[in-house]
């Protein structure tokens, strides 16, 4: 992994055989980032994404190995308790162009992947809600 940062913006490439979530997360925590969104393309030899039940209040994982492109990344980075808190959505499609995605987990790069971080100025907490069953965006004059 490899990144360059612009002002508010971080321009990253993850290799092949790194994962995506954890090469973010080490940047941010580098580059002690309290708000950001995030965007990226690219391409990814195995992934699992979630989907949240509301009712049951519990993520169903989907995992899938093969030759996939990246259709969009796209998310959230925030703080929760002090630590980095990834919030993302990905899909990709296969050969076929059959598209699978949900909440990101995990994603191992194949050839390469391109993100994008805009730093937005300010923080922004995250607050687990029972009603809801997620941790959710804090709206708090601390913040």
């Amino acid at each position: 992994m490899e990144y360059r940062r612009f002002r508010d913006t971080i321009i990253m490439r993850v290799d092949p055989e790194e994962e995506i979530c954890t090469q973010m997360i080490a940047v941010a925590d580098k580059e002690n980032l309290m708000l950001a969104e995030i965007n990226g393309l690219g391409a990814v030899k195995e992934f699992t994404t979630g989907v949240f039940d509301t009712r049951t209040k519990e993520y169903h994982a989907n995992s899938f190995q093969g030759t996939f492109e990246i259709v969009s990344l796209t998310g959230t980075l925030t703080r929760k308790d002090g630590e980095v808190y990834l919030h993302a959505h990905f899909s990709a499609g296969d050969e076929k162009g059959n598209v699978f995605g949900g909440h990101l987990n995990r994603a191992v790069v194949s050839a390469t992947a391109e993100l994008v971080i805009r730093m937005i100025d300010g923080e922004m907490g995250r607050k687990f809600d029972e009603k809801i069953g997620l941790n959710l965006f804090e709206f708090s004059s601390s913040h």
